[in-house]
């Protein structure tokens, strides 16, 4: 029987919200452009492209004649053109309302372009849950392709999967392709040869058959030493000219093959995602996915590995919101603010305004900072903060909105972060702070509204499998937050500090706290108390936190009591601050003068520091764009460190700055009645003080600087930890009606 075959090649183009710019570009010259200029020389070879929604609108802007390239190629019937989620999703870990949205208003958008919708989409990170089928149906997508993982996992083997299958969700039907992982790791890592080879062992046994070749077009000039294998040695232009050179060869389209084959059956797929996939996101951990160092050698040695036995992985998707607490939090904070857009919409906000707030959502949607494989993710702190910037702008267009006075102050309790218990949050004109009681009384986000920025947005360092035999990897024993308390017996050094290693008397850094929360017209205040033992000795610790309405400063006022007269402990204050080091962009100075003026420099942050006797500084970030400055009511011995986190990346591992982390210490001694005070505050400002570009094109508020109201705390309604947190909306629509009386 005569051999005979269709290959569908599928490439996908993505790059994440936030990333820098020269990335990008870089991508686009070693990646992009060659394959598709590639592409274009041939006669008769077809290609499946994806661009991601992100990637499509910097084109847009930098490269208008790449898309008219790929508009030519597909009026010619070269290529065809997926759809997908507009900013890169994973689309189970959205509201259905948001999937379907972003669906919609990518395809609409490469309508206007190509001339119809697509009728095929990428699956971000071929994540798949059963449910999709019918939302993808109804968003007008018919077929899509994820592994033949993810149909060896229900039960199907490598013979079985050499076509498309139908599926359906609620009665509504789409096809599903396996992309065929053996040509994942032949293309483009082992001799062009191989692959071809490949492709004719499986015409022989099934002529007429189908494969799906489906994977990052980055591999092709972007990943390391592929730029120079791909173009420069020229891989890329040997496979293609083989393709055209074999006739029994025919490059297809995944919507030609919907058009033109009859599928091979009907079928449900688990809750999956590649193999890989399900190995790095794992709960217990695996030494199965190493960093790779050079593809090209790696891949081409494991591209014979992959039809044997299945090798099952318990990963999912989604615990990575498990294992990594802080994209956990993230997430939270995103359908948080989803459903205060879909609340605004339903109040009857004008539409503008809607549009602006839920493009910001979905640009916050972007999957590549909440997860991590053999490519940073959750690691980089600026794709961290890209998606704290749009969720702030989307929550700070509808605050603006909002019919507030100039200068406002609210406190809400409720379970922001899908924990089970209740987090307080005080949000003002200025600023916004959540607090975690059940975790130290802790303070985990801080949000500094016209600079879009998270201050807070730092990521712990953790075990992983990779790290194994590195003994330079120090993990945290808990989450990296700020207002963190602890007790020392003598003044620690800075390296056991750093390492922690520093033995803690007490347990307030991780312990729970009773609270009480207050509200004014002037200021939001929450109270939280702990009483425990310290070397023995039970004290009580008492710290109040307090945002006035119109301030950029948090001010936490400490109360110590039940101190023992005959012992004097070193009482110390954690602060951890995302950014502030690296390259000279993050420095330690005097405060600003009454003037403005800059105070002098006291040193770089991308060192350890120590100061003996300090009251006052501020710790800059031009990189960031912010300065946060650090006044005690009591001068400290301060010391700074920089945090760094070993991760895994296609180089292999390699250190990234998480934060810098401040501990302030004090010398407690208490008074006649066993107590000891101190008011920390920390005030948050643009460096420098300017406005980001506003995509609502509303009127910006003015920048209120250093001041701040007198703070007035007459009797207001108080919520404790032990009522229900379910009222909270009906709490906050009271306070709020108040601050409206009183502006």
């Amino acid at each position: 029987m005569t051999p005979s075959l269709r290959l569908a090649l599928v490439v996908h183009n993505h790059q994440p919200i936030g990333n820098f710019d020269g990335v990008v570009e870089e991508a686009y010259r070693d990646s992009y452009l060659p394959l598709l200029e590639a592409l274009a020389k041939r006669r008769s070879l077809r290609l499946t492209l994806h661009l991601s929604g992100s990637l499509y609108d910097w084109l847009e802007e930098r490269h208008p004649e790449y898309l008219e390239q790929v508009a030519a190629l597909h009026r010619r019937g070269r290529l065809q053109i997926l759809g997908g989620g507009y900013y890169e999703p994973i689309l189970p870990m959205l509201p259905r309302r948001d999937r379907l949205a972003q669906i919609r208003l990518f395809s609409e958008k490469l309508a206007a372009r190509f001339g119809a919708p697509p009728r095929g989409m990428w699956l971000a990170e071929r994540v798949w849950e059963q449910q999709l089928a019918g939302d993808l149906a109804a968003a007008g997508i018919q077929h899509t392709v994820v592994d033949d993982y993810h149909f060896r996992n229900a039960g199907l083997v490598p013979e079985q999967l050499r076509g498309y299958y139908l599926t359906e969700d609620e009665g509504r039907l789409i096809a599903l392709f396996p992309g065929n992982e053996r040509l994942r790791y032949l293309i483009p890592f082992a001799p062009p040869e191989e692959a071809i080879d490949y492709l004719r062992s499986v015409a022989e046994a099934q002529p007429g058959a189908t494969l799906v070749f489906a994977d990052d077009g980055e591999k092709f000039g972007s990943w390391p030493g592929m730029r120079e294998h791909c173009h420069t040695h020229g891989w890329l232009d040997r496979f293609f000219t083989l393709l055209e050179n074999e006739p029994w060869i025919q490059t297809t389209t995944l919507e030609e093959t919907c058009a033109t084959v009859e599928p091979l059956g009907k079928i449900y797929l688990p809750d999956s995602s590649y193999r890989e996939m399900g190995q790095w996101s794992s709960l217990a951990g695996s030494t199965a996915v190493a960093a790779r160092g050079n593809h090209v050698e790696a891949d081409a040695r494991d591209a014979n590995a992959h039809e044997g036995e299945l090798r099952r992985t318990p990963g999912t998707w989604r615990n990575f919101l498990v294992k990594y607490p802080e994209a956990g939090e993230m997430h939270a904070r995103m359908l948080m603010v989803s459903d205060r857009v879909e609340r605004a919409a339903a109040a009857g906000y004008p539409e503008p305004i809607i549009t602006a707030a839920r493009r910001e959502l979905y640009r916050a949607q972007c999957n590549c900072a909440y997860w991590h494989g053999t490519f940073g993710g959750v690691y980089y702190s600026h794709l961290r903060q890209a998606i704290f910037r749009h969720l702030i702008r989307a929550d700070d267009i509808l605050d603006r909105t909002a019919d507030r006075p100039e200068a406002w102050a609210e406190v809400s309790v409720r379970d922001h972060n899908l924990d089970a218990k209740p987090e307080v949050c005080l949000a003002g004109d200025q600023l916004v702070g959540f607090f975690a009681p059940h975790a130290g009384g802790s303070l985990y986000e801080l949000d500094l509204r016209h600079a879009a920025r998270n201050v807070l947005a730092v990521l712990a360092r953790r075990h992983e499998s990779f790290h194994e035999g590195d003994a330079a990897v120090s993990p945290d024993v808990a989450a990296r937050r700020s207002f963190v308390e602890h007790f020392y017996d003598q003044p620690p050094a800075l390296a056991d500090v750093a390492a922690g290693r520093a033995q803690d008397l007490g347990d307030f850094a991780t312990g729970r706290f009773q609270f009480q929360v207050q509200q004014t017209p002037t200021a939001a205040r929450v109270r939280m108390q702990r009483e425990a033992a310290v070397a023995g000795h039970l004290v009580k610790l008492t710290k109040t936190f307090t945002l006035a309405a119109g301030s950029h400063e948090i001010v936490c006022e400490y109360l110590l009591e039940n101190l023992p007269a005959y012992r004097n402990w070193h009482f110390a204050v954690e602060l951890n601050l995302a950014g502030f080091a690296g390259a000279g962009r993050g420095y330690i100075q005097q405060p600003r003068q009454a003037d403005r003026t800059e105070g002098r420099r006291l040193g770089g942050l991308a060192t350890p520091l120590e100061f003996p006797n300090l009251q006052a500084c501020e710790l800059v970030d031009e990189g960031l764009g912010v300065r946060i400055g650090f006044q005690a009511s009591r001068a400290a011995a301060l010391a700074i460190f920089p945090v760094a986190a070993v991760h895994r990346s296609q180089v292999g591992l390699e250190a990234t700055q998480q934060a810098v982390c401040a501990v302030a210490q004090w010398l407690v001694k208490a008074d006649a009645q066993g107590r000891w005070g101190l008011t920390l505050s920390l005030p948050v400002h643009a460096v420098p003080e300017r406005r980001l570009r506003d995509d609502a094109g509303l009127p910006l508020r003015p920048d209120l600087g250093d001041v701040a109201p007198q703070l007035e705390f007459p009797a207001a309604r108080v919520i404790t930890e032990t009522q229900t947190v379910r009222g909270e909306p009906e709490v906050r629509r009271r306070t709020t009606r108040r601050l409206k009386k009183a502006g």
